[in-house]
């Protein structure tokens, strides 16, 4: 399953591991992560995409991704929020 951008997913290694990102942007080998708290979208992580997977179906619009910075990392933050009460209702 392939990561695109606005994709939730999950780190798996780093001290990252367990948590949900926004893939804000992704190229061949690296995706570039945000949470909207710690890693806002003026300075994403980097992150090679072995060590990331998709969690979700559903994505977070790629036009939002767009806006003024503080606008989308709040967005961010309560969309994955969301997302992370969804994934662990899913998984226990």
């Amino acid at each position: 399953m392939s990561i695109i951008q606005g994709d939730v997913v999950l780190a798996t290694a780093g001290k990252e591991k367990g948590n949900l990102f926004i893939a804000w942007k992704v190229d061949e080998k690296y995706c570039y992560l945000v949470d909207g708290k710690r890693l806002k979208i003026d300075k994403p992580k980097k992150k090679s995409l072995k060590h990331v997977y998709k969690a979700s179906k559903i994505s977070f619009s790629e036009k939002s991704l767009c806006e003024k910075e503080e606008k989308v990392n709040a967005e961010i933050r309560k969309f994955l929020k969301e997302r992370k009460n969804y994934v662990e209702t899913r998984c226990h």
